[in-house]
C-alpha cells in the first residue's frame, strides 16, 4: 500500500468513498494544534485573565503515532474548544505535561505520548482511518465522533463504572494526540456513530459537554433528575449548561436558567426554559471581597429563584462555575436537595456555610465527564434530535488559539467548533429530511 496524503484522505471522506478511505496508506505526518513543553513557563506570575492562549497554542506538523491494540486512526474533519484546552494553553492547574510523563511510565505503548509537546483537544468528529488488533466493531470508513475518556481496565476499580478506574484520563488532556487535529489517535471505545443529520462540525461539538450534563443531571451517578424536579443551571446558554438546560426541559423538569446578559437568556427562550435570571441585571454580588461571601445576597438570590418558581428551592443544583458560586448553591438547593459539580471554572477552592449542608440534609455530588455507556446514551440523544448541538461560531484550525481566547474570556455561547480536515462549514449531512425537521433548534444558537 502506497503512502497517502492529507488530501487524499479529506477528499475521499469528502467524497463519502469508504472504500478509499481504507485503501489509503497511511501519511508521515499531519497539522495539529499543540503546546510546547519548553514554553510551559511563560505566563508564569502572570493573571490567569492576562494568559493569552494565541500565543501558547501553535499550529504544527507532527508524525502519525504508532497504533496499538484496542486502538484507532481518526480522520478529523473537526474539533471543538473545551475549557480544558483553556487549561492546558495557558498551563494551569498545573502543565498537562506532567499527565503525559506520568501515563508514559504505565506502559511500553504508552511511552508515546510523552512528548516535548502536546497535541490537544478532546472532541472530535471524523472518519476512522485504520484500526489497531482486537477491534472488530469499527473498520476503516466509518463516520464517528468520538468521546473523551480514555481508560486502560486492567484492574477491577472501573468495572462497575468505567469513570472510577484507576487509569481514567480525559483523552486530549491527560493524553496526547487529542482531537485538535488533522488526525487523531483514540481508544476503539472512545467512538460512537456520528449523529447523520448534522454538519462535521456540528456533530463535534457535543461529546465532552453533552456526556458530562448528562451523567451530571441526568444519570443515577450524577443528580438522578426526575419529573417535576426544580434544577437551577448556572451559565445555562454556555457550552455546558446549554445541555443541561435541554435534558432538564426534555426530561420534564423545571429549569431555572442563570445567565449574564439579556443575549444569553434569549437564548434560553429559545430552548424553551421560561424561568431566566439574568444574574448581572439583578446585581448579585456573592463575595464582598476576596474573602468573604454575602450571606445577604444568598437570600435574595434565593428569594428571586422562589419568585420564579411560585415558592419552590432547587431540587438539584447544576454547579460548575465553582468559586464564584458555590456558597449560593448550597444556600439555594431545598432541604435534602443535591448539589452536583464538577469544572469549578472561576475557581477549585470552594467556601459554603456547612450549616446549610448538614443542618438540612443537602447533598453535594462530584460529577467528572462520563462512563462509555452514558456517553453511547448522550449521543444517542443527539441522533434522535431530542438533544441538539449548541454551536454558535467555528474558527479554522489556523485561528484555535483565538478560539480557546473566546472561551478563555467568556466571549461566547453555547460551543465554539474547529475545522480540522473539512475545508468549510457545512459539510458532512446524510440526513436532510431530519435536519430540516430540527433545523430551527440546531440554529439556536448560530451567531450568538
Amino acid at each position: 500500500m502506497t503512502q497517502g496524503t492529507i488530501d487524499e484522505i479529506r477528499e475521499a471522506v469528502l467524497t463519502g468513498d469508504s472504500g478509499a478511505v481504507g485503501s489509503l496508506g497511511l501519511p508521515e505526518s499531519y497539522r495539529g494544534v499543540t503546546v510546547h513543553a519548553d514554553e510551559a513557563a511563560m505566563f508564569d506570575g502572570m493573571p490567569s485573565a492576562d494568559k493569552d492562549p494565541r500565543k501558547s497554542l501553535h499550529v504544527d506538523e507532527v508524525p502519525v503515532p504508532e497504533l496499538g491494540p484496542g486502538e484507532a486512526l481518526v480522520a478529523v474533519m473537526a474539533s471543538a474548544i473545551n475549557y480544558n484546552t483553556v487549561w492546558t494553553s495557558i498551563f494551569e492547574p498545573l502543565s498537562t505535561f506532567k499527565f503525559l510523563q506520568r501515563y508514559g511510565k504505565l506502559s511500553p505503548l504508552s511511552q508515546r505520548h510523552d512528548l516535548p509537546y502536546h497535541v490537544v483537544g478532546s472532541d472530535a468528529a471524523g472518519v476512522v482511518l485504520r484500526t489497531g488488533p482486537g477491534v472488530h466493531r469499527w473498520k476503516a470508513g466509518d463516520e464517528v465522533v468520538a468521546h473523551c475518556l480514555n481508560v486502560e481496565l486492567e484492574g477491577p476499580d472501573g468495572h462497575n463504572d468505567t469513570m472510577l478506574d484507576t487509569e481514567q484520563r480525559i483523552w486530549g488532556f491527560e493524553t496526547n494526540f487529542g482531537g485538535l487535529a488533522e488526525i487523531a489517535l483514540v481508544k476503539a471505545n472512545q467512538l460512537m456513530p456520528k449523529p447523520k443529520h448534522l454538519t462535521w462540525e456540528e456533530a463535534a461539538c457535543p461529546g465532552l459537554v453533552n456526556s458530562t450534563a448528562y451523567r451530571q443531571l441526568v444519570s443515577r451517578n450524577g443528580a438522578d433528575m426526575k419529573q417535576g424536579d426544580v434544577v437551577l443551571i448556572w451559565g445555562a446558554s454556555g457550552g455546558l449548561g446549554s445541555y443541561a438546560t435541554q435534558y432538564a426541559l426534555n426530561g420534564g423538569a423545571i429549569p431555572v436558567c442563570v445567565v449574564s446578559s439579556p443575549e444569553k437568556a434569549e437564548i434560553c427562550r429559545k430552548l424553551g426554559a421560561e424561568l431566566v435570571i439574568d444574574r448581572n441585571a439583578e446585581g448579585y454580588r456573592f463575595w464582598k471581597d476576596e474573602h468573604n461571601q454575602d450571606p445577604k445576597e444568598w437570600q435574595r438570590f434565593g428569594a428571586k429563584i422562589r419568585e420564579l418558581t411560585g415558592g419552590d428551592d432547587p431540587d438539584i443544583v447544576f454547579e460548575h462555575p465553582g468559586r464564584e458560586t458555590f456558597g449560593a448553591s448550597v444556600y439555594a438547593a431545598r432541604k435534602g436537595g443535591t448539589i452536583v459539580t464538577c469544572a469549578s471554572t472561576s475557581g477549585y477552592l470552594h467556601q459554603y456555610d456547612n450549616r446549610y449542608l448538614w443542618m438540612n440534609l443537602k447533598r453535594i455530588i462530584g460529577s467528572h465527564f462520563a462512563n462509555y455507556r452514558e456517553s453511547w446514551e448522550a449521543n444517542r440523544l443527539i441522533a434522535k434530535g431530542l438533544i441538539h448541538p449548541t454551536l454558535s461560531k467555528t474558527y479554522a484550525m489556523a485561528e484555535t488559539g483565538q478560539a480557546a481566547l473566546d472561551v478563555h474570556r467568556n466571549a461566547h455561547q453555547g460551543k465554539v467548533g474547529v475545522l480540522c480536515l473539512a475545508p468549510e462549514e457545512g459539510l458532512g449531512v446524510r440526513d436532510t429530511e431530519m435536519r430540516e425537521r430540527h433545523l430551527d433548534r440546531i440554529n439556536a444558537f448560530r451567531g450568538a
